[in-house]
């Protein structure tokens, strides 16, 4: 019998109006396994996400985490059950320091841990993302990477078995781009699944155990790498007929 996915999601909707933003869409992800979520920009990628993580609700369809259907959930819920995430544009507490952004994820995540337990395990946090030392710097003065990296902490400290990356590696020069795949990659020997919307095709190739690839809103490609990137209906979406 085949083992339950960590996360499965089945004929997932969302309209917007008129728009269909999501249609039908279906994926898989396994404990340990890191899927790419792929497409066109405007093709539902980042709504997906949301549906997933209960930011949005969706019209029609189920998410369901470990079994149990979680769609519709308030964030937090669905937080709490062991999803977390990163976003597109980067959301760092700004009036904060390193540390105090993490520890509100130690605090209101999973584990609620509070006072001299949580501000050891935030350091750690801040030390497994690279941002040794940093913890009493306001989030303010901090670099790009350095924003991103902290993002990544806070969604590590809800002690999460499904993290969503919505373009985590996007606007990096190239050394800090090899530094986020092994930053990224190194998660998996910490047990934890991700599903990434990556436009970095390096990236992709590099992390990246299946891909499912969206046009539209709706999945028209599912496989490793290699497989999705040659297909030509992956091409005709991300190039158009022409090049196809």
């Amino acid at each position: 019998m085949t083992a339950t996915p960590l996360l499965a999601v089945k004929g997932l909707t969302r309209r917007f109006g008129g728009l269909v933003a999501v249609d039908d869409l279906e994926l898989t992800v396994r404990n340990g396994e890191i899927v790419g979520l792929l497409g066109p920009n405007g093709s539902g990628k980042t709504t997906a996400l949301n549906l997933i993580s209960g930011a949005l609700k969706p019209d029609s369809g189920t998410v369901a985490l470990r079994g149990g259907l979680i769609q519709g959930l308030a964030p937090f819920r669905i937080a709490r059950l062991g999803v977390a995430r990163t976003f597109q544009l980067v959301r760092v507490l700004g009036s904060m320091t390193c540390r105090e952004n993490v520890l509100a994820g130690l605090a209101f995540g999973t584990s609620n841990e509070w006072g001299s337990r949580a501000e050891a395990n935030a350091d750690a946090l801040l030390d497994r993302v690279g941002l040794t030392g940093r913890s009493t710097v306001m989030t303010t003065e901090l670099t790009y990477i350095d924003q991103k990296r902290l993002e990544l902490a806070r969604a590590l400290a809800l002690r999460p078995q499904l993290l969503l990356l919505d373009e985590w590696l996007a606007g990096l020069n190239p050394t800090e781009l090899l530094q986020g795949i092994e930053l990224v990659r190194s998660l998996r020997s910490d047990g934890i699944a991700i599903l990434m919307v990556e436009h970095v095709m390096d990236a992709i190739r590099s992390l990246c155990d299946r891909c499912v690839v969206m046009n539209a809103g709706r999945r028209i490609a599912e496989g490793t790498p290699t497989s999705v990137l040659a297909d030509p209906e992956v091409i005709r979406a991300y190039l158009g007929d022409s090049d196809a």
